[in-house]
């Protein structure tokens, strides 16, 4: 029986609900990350770093809420935070005590948080802060960075990892987007030559949540130039806000962007964003006193702020605010990662497992020496980190995951929370040793040329980075 065939027979309850989900929703899901071909696994209910779908089957969660619980499923804290706030009302309708809470405990823990205004995801707060940032320059265009990921709205979508969603753009939208290398000299360039640009936007983490780190000392270097040419920077912390550290990136590296983006970890699990940064720019969302001439940013939105995520919002913020939580997700996760490079290692296939802080991501390619990890990946910009070998071998890995206990990204990759274990971690080590060994066995893995040679050149491009970082 091959791994997909195992997944079926072992899937008879999640078969139907897909065949029945296919009929309503558009390729039978609600989030282009759940699209898994024959068909996604259906959960019915999950707890700490646990999940059980419809079949019985217990997993090891590593998607985590899309990254979005760091405390995992169901933590004590936000659970009685949420179920207090449900017996008192789901959405008044009005101003309540919680959302002051919630921007003070932002306020208290971002660096560059001056003031909060909040949305009801991480897509609305990068499209606020750029009508934000243009309303402040009166220059139209955004420089954003290749492969980086703001959203799906229309201004960050061209160029980033999901680019193949661009019809349905217009060209004038398009033609106000300039995406650019990670390469201060290319940005310098484009700067010069393009007038109508007030506003440069980047992922903290580099692009893709990660998979293709920042170099040290790109933030801050970008930092420096949007501050001389007075342009607005917007540092996108929707994924790694308070992952990082209780302060994100930019309280990690010393970073202090004009805005910044939120959303995940920051509503403990509900649905929520924000919009944080300096006075002067989030003022723009005032109401001018009467007869005042100053145009005032409009931002309706029925669920902004809403008292359930509130209530979640500022029971996970106060539960993770002094670094404990972080430091452990990150211990469990290099950990893991030690185990899979490990497994790479032993079964000689060519591949490297790396990340930053509570995150992982896996790649099998011709350019690693097997379970390369001698590195850190922000040492090796543009290099290694995210060329996986192609074919069909990820999708057929995430299945063979399933088939043992184990829910990650396609890709795999995933994030570690506060609440696994090492027992977890153990598990999934071995998951994956046995996933890659049925994908062995039965032709899936990539045929990839002989790597000693490529690998070797490889790790000579990451020494030569090491040593001229030393010099």
């Amino acid at each position: 029986m091959t791994i997909e065939q195992d997944y079926i027979a072992s899937h008879a309850g999640s078969a139907p609900l897909y065949a029945r989900a296919s009929k309503v929703l558009p390729s039978g899901v609600t989030h282009d990350g759940r699209f898994l071909r024959p068909f996604p696994i259906y959960v019915e209910r999950a707890s700490g770093s646990r999940k059980w779908d419809v079949d019985g089957h217990e997993y090891i969660d590593y998607i985590m809420g899309h990254g979005a619980l760091l405390l995992g499923h169901s933590h004590p804290a936000v659970t009685e935070a949420v179920v207090r706030q449900a017996s008192r009302g789901t959405h008044y309708g009005a101003s309540h005590e919680r959302e002051i809470e919630w921007a003070e405990e932002i306020i208290r823990l971002v660096p560059s948080a001056e003031v909060v205004r909040f949305t009801s995801s991480g897509t609305e707060a990068t499209l606020m802060a750029l009508r934000l940032a243009r309303a402040a320059t009166g220059r139209p265009s955004l420089l954003k960075f290749e492969r980086h990921f703001h959203g799906w709205h229309d201004w960050v979508v061209p160029g980033s990892s999901y680019a193949h969603e661009s019809p349905g753009i217009t060209q004038a939208t398009i033609d106000g987007v300039i995406n650019a290398p990670v390469d201060m000299a290319a940005v310098r360039e484009i700067i010069a030559g393009r007038e109508d640009i007030g506003t440069i936007i980047i992922e903290a983490s580099g692009a893709s949540s990660g998979t293709f780190p920042l170099p040290r000392g790109f933030l801050q270097e970008l930092r420096a130039f949007t501050r001389d040419r007075g342009l607005v920077m917007i540092m996108d912390e929707v994924v790694t806000g308070f992952r990082w550290s209780p302060g994100g990136v930019q309280s990690q590296e010393g970073v202090v962007p004009d805005l910044t983006t939120l959303a995940k970890i920051m509503a403990g699990g509900l649905p929520g964003g924000a919009v944080a940064g300096r006075r002067d720019l989030l003022e723009r969302l005032e109401f001018p006193e009467p007869g005042s001439k100053r145009e005032k940013v409009g931002h309706p939105g029925t669920f902004n702020a809403n008292p359930l995520s509130a209530a979640a919002g500022v029971a996970c913020l106060r539960t993770i605010g002094d670094g404990e939580v972080q430091a452990r997700a990150n211990a469990l996760a290099a950990r893991l990662r030690t185990g899979m490079n490990e497994v790479l290692t032993r079964l000689s296939i060519p591949g490297c497992v790396y990340g930053q802080v509570s995150e992982f991501k896996v790649v099998i390619g011709p350019d690693f020496v097997p379970g390369a990890r001698d590195w850190d990946p922000r040492d090796v910009w543009p290099g290694i980190p995210g060329q996986s070998a192609p074919g069909d071998w990820v999708r057929v890995l995430s299945l063979a995951m399933l088939n043992r206990g184990v829910h990650t990204w396609n890709g795999p990759s995933g994030f570690v929370s506060g609440v696994h274990t090492e027992s977890d971690i153990d598990q999934t080590v071995a998951a994956f040793e046995g996933s890659l060994l049925a994908l062995r066995a039965e032709g899936t893995l990539p045929v990839m040329p002989k790597h000693e040679q490529r690998g070797a050149t490889s790790a000579k491009r990451v020494q030569s980075n090491r040593s001229r970082e030393r010099e």
